[in-house]
Order: structure tokens, then sequence, then C-alpha cells
């Protein structure tokens, strides 16, 4: 690179540094900006904790290895390392603040300053940070079991970060690409199902070959650890524990092929930002078809005992959900719970003891129920974040605004009964069927649970809306600020069932708590009705803010 061209790009890459921080020092100066502020600080304290307890413990079991002469033993900390930084940023995107980076293509920006912006958004996600914490635990500990260790660990640790950091935007990369086609989000969701079942299946298999001994596992399993180490983590360990026996050469070639994952993935990465780049379109267009003459007006969706903006509503939002991959995934994950409770380790603890298995239907259910309404929580409380530019038309249309969210509420009140009804398909299919008691006093449950929701989600929609893709993995789909107030409602809901539980518990009755619970989702369904009556008025007070997010480019 020429002197010129590092000066242009490094130029750039401080103009863009400065309009995202003149971008946050601006948004302090609204109400939700501060909040939101306040909000992330608090969930980087906790990351903070998280990343701190597991620096200390990576640094001790390091320091055990190393100073135990068993510096090969690292690759036990490693994997878990890559593992997390991978799978974290797809499993948590509440917690994920990842930009657009496509969106600086509008500007003169050169492919070398995008290819690093898109590495430094990389690099802010908490996955990130938490790998790198965790990564300078183990650099501390064997620097302090081999001192003279330190300088080469922090070059191989230092390579192992570049792969993960690397390694996880190829897999964004890729999967948004993926997921713009029906027919790979089709392929890719049934693979993804076949993935989660087949893990399923390793606690049973090994509970299987384990009874007796079996040469041919034995040899498989000595097959996958001599695998591994030609994979990042082992060569990342097999440099450190080369270096520490003082076989250089080995230690080079090992750090070497460790670079050369590197380089692998990014030049995936590469390929996949370069037509990004070029002006790529991930769109889908069919070809045009000439129409009938004769062609009959389709009518739209009819909801019996609703007015027909909120059928309408109702009927995009079905629409738009069944065109989402990463939603369709996130909506099933209920049954998979069950399936790994059924079959998975905790069913050996369930089997142990004589009391367990008696209680463990009544218990399915309700966990099962709960956990499908936690999935409904991006979109909960988030409701306009899928619309976008789209909002505009709500505000052009003679229509209620109190119509549209209710429509989007009958969307989620619809999803969640039938995610109710399979779950408890599954539960009496696996685990066997609730009591009758059980049964109701999860349905008045998950009735106050899913209208208190529903009341706060509406207002935070509002106060608090963050625009985003059903076609995107890894990004946050709502707020700082809503993330923890969800979180607050959730501790609330837990909180008010227990006590009626316990209190029922007190009587003698276990009807009590049906009965609580009851009270409880006739008083949330009059707060619902309350919060509705004024969503006009708030949705006309808030409307500049409102457009100004959700149309942001």
């Amino acid at each position: 690179m020429t002197k010129a061209g590092f000066t242009v790009r490094a130029s750039q890459l401080r103009a863009i540094a400065w309009v995202r921080w003149r971008l946050f020092v601006n948004s302090l100066r609204s109400t939700r900006g501060k909040l939101n502020l306040v909000s992330r600080l608090i969930v980087s304290l906790g990351f903070a904790i998280i990343g701190l307890g597991g620096a200390v413990g990576m640094g001790t079991a390091a320091f055990f290895f190393v100073s135990e002469g068993k510096p090969g033993l690292l690759v036990a900390l490693l994997w878990p390392i890559l593992f997390f930084w991978q799978v974290f940023p797809i499993m948590a995107t509440a917690f994920t603040n990842n930009p657009d980076s496509s969106d600086l293509l509008r500007f003169p920006l050169n492919y070398g300053s995008y290819f690093l912006v898109r590495l430094a958004y990389g690099a802010a996600d908490p996955a990130t940070a938490l790998g790198t914490l965790w990564s300078f635990g183990i650099l501390l500990g064997v620097g302090l079991a081999r001192p003279k260790l330190l300088p080469w660990t922090w070059l191989v640790l230092l390579a192992f970060a570049a792969f993960n950091l690397v390694f996880m935007q190829m897999i964004f990369a890729w999967v948004e690409r993926w997921l713009a086609r029906r027919r790979t989000r089709e392929i890719m969701g049934i693979l993804f199902l076949l993935l989660l079942l087949s893990v399923q299946l390793i606690a049973p298999l090994s509970g299987y070959f384990t009874k007796r001994p079996r040469p041919e596992v034995r040899r498989f399993a000595e097959l996958l650890i001599q695998g591994q180490k030609v994979l990042p983590p082992g060569l990342a360990a097999r440099a450190i524990a080369q270096a520490a026996a003082s076989q250089l050469r080995a230690a080079f070639n090992s750090l070497g092929l460790l670079c050369a994952f590197v380089l692998a993935i990014g030049y995936c990465l590469h390929v996949r930002l370069l037509e990004q780049y070029r002006g790529e379109s991930l769109g889908e267009t069919s070809a045009t078809r000439v129409l009938p003459a004769d062609r009959r007006l389709r009518l739209g969706w009819n909801l019996p005992g609703f007015a027909f903006p909120v059928a309408a509503v109702f009927e995009k939002e079905i629409r738009s959900l069944l065109r989402s991959g990463p939603m369709l995934l996130t909506l099933i994950m209920p049954i998979f719970m069950l399936i790994i409770f059924r079959f998975g380790p905790v069913n050996s603890v369930r089997q142990s003891g004589p009391a367990i298995p008696g209680h463990s239907p009544g218990l399915a259910f309700p966990a099962a129920a709960g956990f499908a309404l936690l999935t409904l929580t991006n979109l909960v409380y988030n409701n306009f974040g899928g619309d976008g530019s789209g909002i505009q038309f709500f505000y052009a249309c003679p229509v209620r605004f109190r119509d549209i969210v209710l429509g989007k509420n009958v969307t989620h009140a619809s999803i969640l009964a039938i995610e109710t009804a399979v779950v408890w398909v599954a539960v009496v299919s696996l685990f066997g069927k609730p009591t009758i008691n059980m049964i109701v006093a999860t349905l008045t449950g998950l009735l106050f649970a899913a209208t208190v929701n529903f009341s706060v989600g509406n207002v935070l929609s509002i106060y608090s809306p963050k625009k985003f893709d059903y076609s995107t993995f890894g990004r946050q789909r709502a707020s700082q600020t809503t993330v923890l107030i969800s979180m607050g409602v959730q501790l609330l809901v837990v909180g008010t069932a227990v006590s009626a539980f316990w209190i029922a518990r007190r009587y003698g009755n276990s009807w009590v708590a049906n009965l609580i619970l009851l009270l409880l989702a006739v008083i949330a369904l009059y707060a619902y009705r309350a919060v509705l009556r004024h969503i006009d008025r708030v949705a006309r007070e808030h409307q500049e803010m409102l457009v100004a997010e959700l149309c942001r480019a």
C-alpha cells in the first residue's frame, strides 16, 4: 500500500469513528438515549463480571496445566472459548449491538476501509469482549507458571483471537446471504433442525456405548482427539506445548498452520464482502408474468369479531413471519427444549430419584409454555421494528393506531396459542398428561403473563423502537432499555406466580393459586384496555421520533 493510499484509508476510518461518536453524543440529548446509555452500562457491568470470573477460572486452570507439565491440556480451555465466541452472538441477539456496515456503501469508501470497519464492528460484540478476557486469563495463567512462555503465548492467542473474530464475521456474512433466498432458507432450516435433533442423540448413544467396553468406540474417540489437533484450538494449544518443550521449529509450524486458517477464513469473508461492496442485491424478484384480463380481485383475510384494519395487520404480520427463517427457528425452540429434557442428560437425573418422575409432567408443561412466551419477547417489545420505513403508511392511512397495535397483539396471541397447543401435545407424548389443576394454572398464568407483556410491550414499542430485519442473525432486535425492562417484567411475573402458589400451599388448596392468577389476569386485561385507549395519543406525540428511528438508513 502506498503512503497516499494509507493516508486516505486512515482518514476514512477517522471519519467513520467521528460519525459514530457524534451519533452517540447526539443520542444523549434525548431521554431515550440517556436511558439506553444507563441500560448499556448495566448490561456491560454484567458482562464484565462474567468475563472477569471466567478469566480467573481460565487463568487458574492454565496455571495448573502448565505447572504440572501438561500444557497440551490447554485445548480443553480453547475449545469452549471457540464455541462460545461463535454461538453466543446467534443465540443472544438481544444483547448484541452490531450496526449494519453495508449502510456505509452509500459513501465513497474504498474496499479496504470497508473490510476493516466490518472487523471493527465485530470486535465490539460482547462475545468478542468475553472471549478476549478469557484468552487474557489463559495468558496470565501461562505467564505466571512459565514466564518465558509469555511472549510466545501472547502471539499464539492473538492469532487464535483473530481466527475467532474473522470466523464469526464470515458466518454472519454467509448466513445472511443464504437466508436471502427462499430455497436456501428452506435447506438451511432443515439442516438446522437435523443438527438439533442429532445433538439430542449424543447422550443416549454415549450411554448405550459405555455400558460395556467397545474397542471401535475407543478407536473412534482417539481419531477425534488426533483430528482436533489440526484445528485452530488444537493448533494453538500444541504451539504453546511445543514451545514449552523447546521444540521451536514444530511450534512455528503449528503457529503457521493457525495463521493459514485465519487467512483462509479471511478470504471467505473477503469474497462475501467484496460482492456487497460491488453492489450485490439480495432481494428476490420473480419473473414478469402476463396476468389474465379477467383476473379476480384477491380479498384480504377476515377475522370474525375484529375490524378489517385489525385483520389486515394480522395478515401482514403472519406473511412476514412466515418468510423469516430466523424467527421461525426461534419459535420452534420450546419443542426442542422438551426433547432435551426428555432424552438429554437431565433425563438420567430425573430417572435417578423416585420422586422426580411423578412431578415432571406437571412441571414440563408450564416450563415449556413460559419458554414459548419468552421466545416472543423480541416481537412483543418491538412491534414496529420489522416495519421499517413502512411505519409511514400506518400514519398516512385513515386507521386508528389502536387497531394497528391490536392486530399485532392478535398475531402474537395466536402464535402463543398455537405454540401452547403444540407444547401440550409434546408434553403428553414425552412426559405424560399433566393434571387438570396444573393445566388450568398454566393457562391462567399464561393469560396473566401474556397480557402484562403485551401492555408493556405496546408502550415500549413506541417509546423505544429499534429497526431490525427479520432475515438477519446476530443483530440486536430491541434497545438495551427495552431488554432490561423486559427482564424486569419477566422477574415480576415469575415472582407473582410463585407468590400465588406459595399462598395456595399455605392454605392447603392448590386451586387458590388458579383463582389468584385468574384475578390477576382480569386486572391485567383492564390495564391492557387502558393502554389501547391511550395508544393513539401516545403514537401521535411520538410520531417524529418513531418515524425517524425506523426510517433510519
